[in-house]
């Protein structure tokens, strides 16, 4: 079982790991043991609920297919355990990420200080631009 938040947990059988082999370099040991992982995670056949699958399907992230399919690849370690554990805290990370709600944004109107001190500002700028002019004699 793989913890999310308290209320929310997704089952083992629901997580299909691939052994690859990991890129890199690493020399003769790279070439021959598949100590990578892949993890695929099926959004839409999961029992997670209805509004988590909904805000993961809107995320903007590369690892999530068209197909709602979240595919992630750990190949940080040298050990194939680790490596499994690693892919299954990301995907962790990424629904728990999901799954946060952004605060409203409360609109403010300016004071009324401020918006004398504004345009008092603006006043004193241009003033100071008209100095700056040629004099010509129409003035």
């Amino acid at each position: 079982m793989l913890e999310i938040t308290d209320t929310i947990s997704i089952p083992e059988r629901e997580l299909e790991f691939t052994q690859i082999r990991a890129s890199g370099p690493g020399g003769q040991h790279v070439n021959k043991v598949a100590t990578a992982v892949q993890l695929r995670f099926d959004i839409t056949s999961s029992s997670l609920p209805e509004y988590c699958k909904n805000r993961l399907r809107g995320l903007n992230d590369r690892r999530i297919t068209e197909d709602g399919v979240i595919i992630i690849k750990a190949q940080q370690f040298r050990s194939l355990d680790q490596n499994k554990a690693d892919a299954t805290q990301r995907l962790r990370l990424l629904i728990a990420r999901a799954l946060v709600s952004k605060k409203k944004r409360v609109p403010t109107k300016p004071s009324r200080a401020s918006q004398t001190k504004r345009l008092d500002s603006k006043q004193r700028r241009s003033r100071r631009k008209t100095l700056r002019r040629k004099v010509t004699s129409d003035e």
